[in-house]
C-alpha cells in the first residue's frame, strides 16, 4: 500500500512527464504553422536566383529555414504511438483542438479515439460511413437523442455494428425508433458487448434476449424506462441466456413490469450488484429464488420498491454483502434491518432512507452496531437516532468514516457532541435539517481528530458565524455552511439515489460534423455531501493557446 507521500510524489511526477509532452505539442504546433508560412511565402517568391545560382539558393534556403526553427521540431519524431497516448490524456475539447494542427496529427487523433458520443438523430444515418472511417477504433459508443427529436432507426443501429464489431460499450438513449429486430442485428455483430446501458428505447424483451443470447462476455446490463416491455401476466420473460455467467452489475429503473428480468437475475450467478429503482411487483416473492442461487451478491440498492422485511430476511442469507441501501422502502422495520446486520458482518456501506415513516430507528441502529464492526459508511435520512445509538455505533465501529444525518428530529446538539467525543476515525460528516445550533459546531473543534471535512446545510441554528470560528480553530478542517430554506431531506441529496451503471466519460464526436457530434454528460454518482470537487486539468489553458496558434492551419 503506498503511503501519501508516496502517492503525491508519483502524482507530481506524471503532471510533470504530461506538462513536458504539452510544451513539445506546443512548441510543436507553432514551428508547423511557422514553417507552412515559411513554406507560403517561398512559393510567392520569384526564382530568378535559383536560374542564376541553384547551389547559392539551396544555402539561403536553409539558413532562412534553420533561422525560422530555431531548434530541432522534437515532436516530428515522435511514434505515432506516443502521440496517440499523449492525446488520450487530454480532455475532449482538447482534442479536438489538436486535430486541427496538420493532417497528421488530424489521422493520429482519429485512429487512437476509442469513446465517441454521438447525436443520434435520424439525419445521423448518411453520415455513419464518413464518422466511422475516420474513428475506425471506437470501442466505447454513445447514442442519445433528443426526446422531440427523431431518433435513428434500425438500418443505421446496423451499419454502426458492421463498423465497430470490436464494441465493448454501448449507451442507448431516448433510440425510440430502435426495434427489436435492429438490436438483434447488431448483438449477432458485436459480440464483444460488455457494457450496455439503454435508457427511454422502444424496443422489447425479444430485444434484450437478443442481446443475452448473443453477447456472452456482457458483464454489465442497465435498463431504465424500456417501453416495450409487456405489463402484466403476458410479459415475456428475459433471460438468462449465454450473458448470465458473465454478468456481475445488473440495475434496472423505471420498469412496469421489472420482475420480468427474475430469470435473468437468478441465472446471473455470478452478479456482485444489483440495483432496483421503483421497479412495480411484488420483490418479496422473488429475493428468496435470487439469493438461493447467487450467492456471491456484494451490494444491494433497492429504492422504492415493494419490499419487505421478508426480502430483507432473504437477503440476510447473502453473507458477503458489503453494500446496502435501503431508499424509501416503508415497508421495511427494524426487524428486517436487525436480520441483515446479524448475519452479514461484513457490511461497510449502509444507507438509509425511511421517509420519516418511523419503521428504521433504535432498534435497527443498535443491531448494525452490535454485529457490523467493519461499518465504514452510514447515512440516514429521515431516520430518527438517538445519543445512546450514535453512541453504541461510534464504540463498536471503529472503522466508521463517512457519516451523514439529514432530517432527523432526534439529532441536537447532545448527539453531535457525542459524535465528536466518540467518532475518533470519522473524516467526514454531514448535517442537514437537523436542529442543531453553534454549540454542536464548537464540540467539533475539539473532537474527531481525523475529521477533514464537515457540511452543514439547511440547519438554522448554525451561523455563518459559528462556521467561521470553527475553521479558526481548525484551520486544516474544510467547513461548507448552506443556510437555505428548510426543506424535507431526500435520499438525493446526500447521493444515496444512484444514477446506475454508467460508462466513463465519453469523447466528444466527429471533428467535421459538429452538429451530430455531441459531448457526453457524465452523471456523478459520488458521495455529493462528503465528495470533494475535483480541479481542473492544467492541460486547459496550454491547449487553449495552442488552438488559437494553430485554429487557421488544418491540412
Amino acid at each position: 500500500m503506498k503511503s501519501d507521500f508516496e502517492v503525491r510524489r508519483s502524482g507530481h511526477f506524471q503532471e510533470e512527464q504530461n506538462r513536458r509532452a504539452l510544451n513539445l505539442i506546443y512548441v510543436s504546433a507553432a514551428k508547423l504553422r511557422s514553417r507552412r508560412d515559411w513554406d507560403h511565402s517561398q512559393r510567392s517568391k520569384p526564382k530568378s536566383t535559383a536560374l542564376i545560382c541553384p547551389m547559392q539558393a539551396e544555402e539561403d534556403e536553409e539558413l532562412e529555414r534553420s533561422s525560422i526553427d530555431g531548434s530541432s521540431d522534437f515532436i516530428s519524431d515522435l511514434p505515432d504511438e506516443c502521440l496517440a497516448c499523449i492525446f488520450q490524456s487530454l480532455s475532449p475539447g482538447d482534442r479536438k483542438r489538436c486535430s486541427l494542427v496538420c493532417q497528421r496529427w488530424l489521422v493520429i487523433e482519429g485512429q487512437s479515439r476509442h469513446r465517441l458520443s454521438l447525436n443520434a438523430q435520424a439525419d445521423l444515418h448518411p453520415l455513419i460511413p464518413s464518422i466511422f472511417s475516420r474513428f475506425d477504433c471506437v470501442t466505447k459508443l454513445t447514442l442519445k437523442c433528443d426526446r422531440r427529436s427523431v431518433s435513428i432507426g434500425d438500418e443505421a443501429l446496423v451499419l454502426i455494428s458492421e463498423r465497430c464489431r470490436n464494441m465493448t460499450r454501448l449507451k442507448l438513449r431516448a433510440c425510440r425508433d430502435l426495434t427489436d429486430a435492429g438490436m438483434s442485428a447488431f448483438a449477432k455483430n458485436c459480440r464483444s458487448l460488455k457494457k450496455l446501458s439503454c435508457g427511454s428505447c422502444t424496443f422489447g424483451a425479444r430485444g434484450m434476449n437478443a442481446v443475452l443470447d448473443n453477447c456472452p462476455s456482457l458483464e454489465e446490463l442497465s435498463v431504465k424506462r424500456l417501453r416495450g416491455i409487456t405489463d402484466g401476466a403476458a410479459a415475456e420473460p428475459i433471460g438468462p441466456g449465454v450473458a448470465a455467467a458473465a454478468l456481475k452489475n445488473i440495475c434496472l429503473k423505471e420498469l412496469y413490469n421489472g420482475q420480468c428480468f427474475g430469470p435473468l437475475i437468478i441465472g446471473a450467478r455470478n452478479l456482485k450488484s444489483l440495483k432496483l429503482f421503483r421497479c412495480s411487483g411484488d420483490w418479496d416473492k422473488l429475493f428468496p429464488l435470487i439469493v438461493e442461487r447467487v450467492t456471491g451478491l456484494v451490494e444491494i440498492h433497492m429504492e422504492r420498491i415493494q419490499v419487505s422485511d421478508v426480502g430483507l430476511a432473504a437477503i440476510s442469507n447473502c453473507s458477503n454483502l458489503e453494500i446496502l441501501h435501503l431508499v424509501k422502502t416503508p415497508e421495511c422495520t427494524n426487524v428486517g434491518l436487525a436480520a441483515v446486520a446479524e448475519k452479514c458482518k461484513l457490511l461497510r456501506k449502509l444507507h438509509v432512507d425511511g421517509w420519516k415513516a418511523n419503521r428504521i430507528g433504535e432498534r435497527g441502529l443498535i443491531a448494525v452496531a452490535k454485529s457490523c464492526p467493519n461499518l465504514q459508511e452510514l447515512v440516514l435520512i429521515g431516520v430518527n437516532p438517538t445519543k445512546l445509538s450514535l453512541e453504541m455505533l461510534a464504540s463498536n465501529c471503529l472503522n466508521l468514516e463517512r457519516l451523514a444525518l439529514c432530517g432527523s428530529d432526534t439529532v441536537g446538539d447532545a448527539e453531535i457532541s457525542c459524535i465528536a467525543m466518540k467518532c475518533l476515525a470519522l473524516k467526514k460528516l454531514c448535517i442537514k435539517s437537523c436542529p442543531i445550533s453553534d454549540h454542536g459546531m464548537e464540540a467539533l473543534a475539539t473532537g474527531c481528530p481525523n475529521l477533514i471535512k464537515v457540511k452543514v446545510k439547511k440547519c438554522r441554528g448554525v451561523t455563518s458565524e459559528g462556521a467561521d470560528w470553527l475553521r479558526a480553530i481548525r484551520g486544516s478542517l474544510t467547513v461548507n455552511l448552506d443556510i437555505g430554506e428548510q426543506l424535507d431531506a431526500s435520499a438525493s441529496d446526500v447521493g444515496a439515489q444512484d444514477n446506475g451503471v454508467e460508462f466513463p466519460p465519453i469523447v466528444a464526436g466527429q471533428i467535421g460534423v459538429p452538429s451530430i457530434a455531441s459531448s457526453s454528460t457524465v452523471r456523478s454518482t459520488s458521495f455529493k455531501f462528503l465528495g470533494l470537487l475535483g480541479g481542473r486539468s492544467f492541460v486547459a489553458g496550454t491547449l487553449r493557446r495552442l488552438a488559437s496558434t494553430n485554429g487557421s492551419s488544418r491540412s
